[in-house]
C-alpha cells in the first residue's frame, strides 16, 4: 500500500487594541516576508473539543484492531476500513486543534493527494514500489487505487511529521533536516508491520515477491524501496505546508492522540505478528525500525510532560 505551498508571500500587518491607535506598516518598514500560509486557528475552546475528538477516535481505532485477530472474511475487511476511517479521523481533528480546519484540508490535501498520486502511478507503472494490483476488498477505487489507501497514507504521515519535529527540537516547530528524516523513518517503518499483513489478508499482490527480505515471504524489496523514497518526499511536503502549533489554542491540543497511536501501532503489531499472526520476522523488523523512533518520541513527551507539571 500504498506530497508544497505557494511560494513565499509578502504580508502586511494591521494591529488595534483598546485605547491605542491603529498601527500601520509604513513604506519606509520594508515587506515582511513569510514563506508559508498560516491558516486561522481555532480558539482554546474549539481546540479541546477537537482534541477530545482525536482522543476518542484514537481509542476506538485501537479498539477496533484489538479484534482483527479474530475475524476473518467480511467482517476483517470491514473492520480494516473502520480502522482507517477512525485512524484518519484522529489525525485529521488533531491536526485541526492544532492549527484550525485549514489545517486539517492542507493535511489531507498533500498527504492524501501525494498518497492517491503515487498508487496510482505505481499501480500503472510499478514505479516506484514494484509492480502490484489492488483486490476489491478495500471498497471503491479511483484510478485503481481503493479511496481507503490516500486516508490510510494521510492518517499515518500525521503522527510522524509530529515525531520528526518533536525529536527534532527545532526553536520554530518545523523540522530540522534530521527531524524530516525521522519523521520519514517512522512512516517507512510502519510499512514493515503494513505490507505484510495487507498481503496476507488478500488486499494485495505482488507481481514479482522475490527478492523480499527473509521470513517475510510475498513483499519485494522494491516496496520498501518506495516507501522510504515516497516517506521522505512525503514529510518534507508537509513540514512545508503545516506552521508548527501558536498560540493559547496549539498549545491546548495535546499530544496523547498521535502518541498513542504510534504506540498501539508499535506495540500492538508487534505483538499480533509474534503471537497472533505467526510471523515472527515480521515483529522483529517492525519492533526494532518502528521502535527506533517511536520509543525515543514516546520517552521525549513523558520527559514533557514532567517538566510541565
Amino acid at each position: 500500500m500504498e506530497m508544497s505551498p505557494a511560494p513565499g508571500r509578502i504580508t502586511a500587518v494591521a494591529s488595534t487594541a483598546p485605547g491605542s491607535e491603529m498601527s500601520r506598516p509604513s513604506a519606509h518598514d520594508g515587506p515582511v516576508h513569510d514563506d508559508r500560509v498560516r491558516p486561522a486557528r481555532p480558539g482554546p475552546a474549539r481546540a479541546r473539543a477537537l482534541d477530545r475528538v482525536a482522543l476518542a477516535a484514537a481509542g476506538a481505532t485501537v479498539a477496533v484492531q484489538i479484534a482483527h485477530p479474530l475475524l476473518a472474511g467480511g467482517p476483517l475487511h470491514a473492520a480494516t476500513a473502520i480502522a482507517v476511517l477512525l485512524f484518519a479521523t484522529a489525525s485529521l481533528s488533531h491536526a485541526a486543534a492544532r492549527g484550525g480546519v485549514p489545517a486539517a484540508g492542507l493535511l489531507l490535501l498533500v498527504a492524501g493527494g501525494i498518497g492517491l498520486a503515487v498508487e496510482a502511478v505505481g499501480v500503472t507503472t510499478g514505479l516506484p514500489f514494484g509492480e502490484y494490483r489492488y483486490d476489491d476488498s478495500l471498497g471503491p477505487q479511483l484510478l485503481g487505487v481503493p479511496l481507503l489507501v490516500p486516508l490510510a497514507w494521510t492518517m499515518a504521515a500525521y503522527p510522524c511529521l509530529l515525531l520528526g519535529r518533536r525529536l527534532a527540537a527545532a526553536p520554530d516547530g518545523r523540522c530540522r533536516p534530521a527531524g524530516v528524516l525521522l519523521g520519514a523513518a517512522a512512516l517507512a517503518a510502519w510499512d514493515l508491520f503494513l505490507d505484510p499483513q495487507m498481503v496476507a489478508e488478500g488486499h494485495w499482490t505482488w507481481t514479482h515477491p522475490d527478492p523480499g527480505l527473509p521470513g517475510v515471504p510475498g513483499v519485494p524489496l522494491t516496496n520498501y524501496a518506495g516507501w522510504v523514497l515516497v516517506a521522505l518526499v512525503m514529510t518534507a511536503a508537509l513540514d512545508r505546508a503545516l506552521p508548527p502549533s501558536g498560540g493559547s489554542a496549539g498549545r491546548t491540543a495535546r499530544p496523547a492522540a498521535p502518541a498513542l497511536l504510534l504506540g498501539w501501532t508499535w506495540a500492538g503489531s508487534t505483538v499480533a505478528d509474534l503471537v497472533f499472526f505467526g510471523r515472527p520476522a515480521v515483529a522483529a523488523y517492525g519492533a526494532v525500525v518502528l521502535g527506533a523512533t517511536v520509543l525515543p518520541y514516546l520517552a521525549a513527551l513523558r520527559a514533557d510532560r514532567q517538566v510541565s507539571r
